[in-house]
């Protein structure tokens, strides 16, 4: 071990050199790991890898597992790689992400196109959660009741979106459903400026969630992403954190499908 010491060249920085062999343990098998494991492994103390983890999770290379003490994988590593492959399906792109986005939100990931003024669901991973919100991959909901047919309306050029509003019939599927053109067409414009959708219970009682648009090589919308969970499991701290992992998961996705 000592000789492997003396061989390694002057200018490595042993500090980074530690912290690339601490994040290369996790794996498939492995998607989370506490402290004194990770010392274990590399041999190093639990003070010195505490601090490493600390680190890099200030830097979203890392997030909190769901154990007392231990990690996972960041947002961050998936956006790291989308440099290395920036052209994927978008299925193939979108798995992993939506995979960390249900450990970091703990409910359910969905990722939606549009078709119409019907948002269809094309991939989906469930809660962990016992109460879950069920539904199938391939399910059509009407656009203006959901986030993620929301924030895919929102992305139309404005040419698109009349078009598609001249014929639609409102269909009012919760007593929060949004019916009125005008009204419909204010809240588009707003989630047009900020980046992302909600939903409140619009689609159906007791169900609230959020959604960003994924966008293509191009730039152009060609999806959403959200997450949607339970009222009981939705208070407003709780929304924040599930918006802003989102809006994140949605750039990273974007970013593996060739957007800039």
């Amino acid at each position: 071990m000592e000789g492997n010491r003396q061989q390694r060249p002057s200018w490595e920085l042993t500090s980074v050199r530690n912290a690339a062999r601490l994040l290369k343990e996790f794996s498939r098998t492995d998607r989370e790991l506490g402290v004194s494991e990770l010392a274990r492994r590399l041999g190093l103390a639990t003070s010195t890898v505490h601090r490493m983890l600390a680190t890099l999770a200030a830097e979203r290379l890392l997030d909190r597992g769901t154990a007392a003490g231990s990690y996972r994988l960041g947002l961050a590593m998936f956006d790291l790689g989308a440099a290395v492959a920036p052209r994927l399906d978008l299925h193939e792109a979108a798995l992993p992400v939506m995979a960390v986005l249900r450990q970091t939100t703990g409910e359910t990931v969905q990722l939606a196109v549009l078709d119409g003024l019907e948002s269809v669901y094309v991939d989906r991973l469930e809660s962990p959660h016992t109460v879950r919100i069920f539904s199938r991959v391939g399910t059509r909901l009407p656009a203006t009741t959901t986030a993620t047919g929301k924030a895919l309306l929102a992305a139309l050029p404005a040419a698109d979106l009349d078009a598609r509003l001249a014929g639609w019939r409102p269909e009012r599927s919760t007593p929060y459903s949004i019916v009125d053109v005008e009204v419909l067409r204010a809240r588009l414009r707003e989630i047009g400026e900020r980046g992302w959708a909600e939903n409140r219970e619009e689609s159906r009682v007791g169900v609230v969630s959020c959604a960003a648009p994924v966008r293509g090589g191009d730039g152009v919308v060609i999806a959403a992403l959200s997450v949607a969970a339970p009222t009981a499991r939705a208070a407003p701290a709780a929304l924040q954190r599930i918006r802003e992992a989102v809006v994140e998961a949605a750039r990273v996705l974007s970013r593996r499908l060739g957007h800039a």
